[in-house]
């Protein structure tokens, strides 16, 4: 094994704390400073809270860094300072120019939610569950100055199970980016770490989400809004309105049963849920909902106390 890599690591949150956590526990390099972006407000007293990857360096005293943009020149020069052998970037949130790219010996690489080029940019996760895709995974890649298009330099895959939200699934790659990422590492310093360029034909945007996008739409089929309730939980949580209230919708199935209603009309409201119809003759049926003010229930608990809100023949989303 050769000396160890002396590493500057970039993330912000919890996905890029599980990262820098296990280099941190693996012990085999030695990561002489952390980037991360600057504490934001949060909360209702909108006070200002360190990212996940700052209270992780701070608890082992490593030197924390966190410039708004790393396109100006002292911030240039100051990365330049560390020496670094490699830069380990994973969900930073700001841009590395040329300049920054070329300053560590063996490059930058980055932790990428996506097995490339499926989904390049900001929403990987998401845009994988929306779009019934029943495999993801995590790529190792050296970074470039395009978005995501860099050379692949290592693959692990996950399933996407019919239940995964993007909350789970976030949670089972953030610590599958760990474990690609130590394993690259190691075949760095081999000298045998791939690298295999992207066939861009292949390659998807990724965009960020948006609260809006997260509106139900009852006219696309059921198996179709199934999989935006679980792609948008935790967040932005799809929602639509009944009566002028908005409704979170946090958990819900598509059961195979047909319905000649119109989209958006509650059919039934029982202990199985609250089945909604949809596009094509499809039901959506919700079972976990909140509704304004509230806390998020089951339909069986919300029929006990709001039956006359959810009956059958309502619409939703009018």
């Amino acid at each position: 094994m050769d000396s160890p890599l002396r590493i500057v690591f970039a993330g912000t949150p919890e996905f890029a704390a599980e990262s820098l956590r296990a280099l941190l526990q693996q012990g085999e390099h030695e990561v002489i400073a952390v980037y991360t972006q600057p504490d934001r407000p949060a909360g209702r007293g909108r006070e200002l809270k360190a990212s996940p990857v700052k209270a992780l360096a701070l608890g082992r005293k490593i030197p924390v860094l966190q410039p708004p943009s790393l396109k100006d020149a002292f911030a240039v020069a100051e990365l330049a300072e560390l020496k670094s052998d490699l830069m380990v970037v994973a969900a930073y949130g700001l841009l590395l120019p040329r300049a920054v790219l070329d300053i560590p010996r063996l490059g930058c690489i980055n932790v990428h939610a996506s097995l490339l080029p499926r989904w390049r940019g900001a929403a990987p996760i998401q845009r994988a569950i929306l779009a019934g895709d029943r495999e993801t995974g995590i790529t190792i890649m050296q970074m470039e100055e395009g978005l995501d298009t860099g050379p692949m330099r290592y693959r692990m895959k996950c399933p996407i199970s019919a239940n995964d939200t993007a909350g789970s699934l976030h949670d089972r790659l953030a610590l599958l980016g760990g474990e690609a990422l130590l394993a690259a590492l190691e075949l760095l310093q081999e000298g045998t770490l791939a690298s295999e360029r992207q066939n861009d034909a292949e390659a998807n945007y990724a965009t960020k989400l948006n609260k809006e996008e997260a509106r139900l739409d009852w006219t696309r089929p059921a198996a179709e809004l199934d999989r935006a309730v679980r792609a948008y939980n935790p967040v932005p949580m799809a929602f639509s309105t009944l009566a002028g209230q908005t409704l979170r919708i946090w958990e819900a199935s598509a059961p195979a049963i047909t319905t000649t209603a119109p989209p958006g009309m509650i059919i039934s409201a029982d202990r199985d849920g609250l089945a909604v119809a949809c596009g094509g003759g499809s039901v959506l049926r919700i079972e976990t909902l909140q509704l304004p003010g509230g806390k998020p229930l089951s339909i069986l608990q919300l029929l006990n106390a709001r039956r006359d809100q959810l009956a059958p023949g309502q619409i939703i989303g009018s």
